[in-house]
């Protein structure tokens, strides 16, 4: 069975002459609470654009669960995530959300961002947008 890692992977970037979006959606994230130790659970949603290397996903699976019995707050396990992949990948824009379920009747959401110097996203193009059943009765 694997185990857990602090170690993050790349491969080289199959288009990096076009900016494109990378979604992931990480859905069991864990935590421990640094003031309770209880366990803190969030779903995470990273969105990138890579440069020249993109983020391998078994290193990627391993290095979130490298996080299930260390205590953290939620502020600064996000933005030490987010450092993380940001210095192994050197995207051109990186965000990441933690959606963090309920502790004490709160739910708490944190987003952090990294945008490589000098890059600007290209305009974005608004297309029609045609209902799943528009075409047919």
């Amino acid at each position: 069975m694997p185990r857990a890692s602090k170690a993050l992977e790349t491969f080289p970037n199959p288009a990096p002459g076009r900016d494109y979006a990378i979604h992931m959606q990480i859905p069991e994230f864990t935590c421990l609470c640094p003031k309770t130790g209880q366990p803190d659970f969030a779903t995470l949603f990273l969105d990138y654009v890579p440069d020249r290397l993109c983020v391998e996903l078994k290193s990627l699976k391993l290095y979130i669960w490298s996080f299930r019995d260390q205590g953290r707050f939620h502020e600064a396990v996000t933005n030490e995530i987010l450092d993380a992949l940001a210095a192994a990948t050197r995207p051109r824009f990186m965000r990441l959300t933690a959606k963090f379920y309920v502790r004490g009747g709160i739910f708490t959401t944190v987003v952090a961002e990294h945008r490589k110097k000098g890059w600007k996203p290209e305009p974005e193009i608004r297309l029609e947008h045609f209902p799943p059943e528009s075409s047919t009765r």
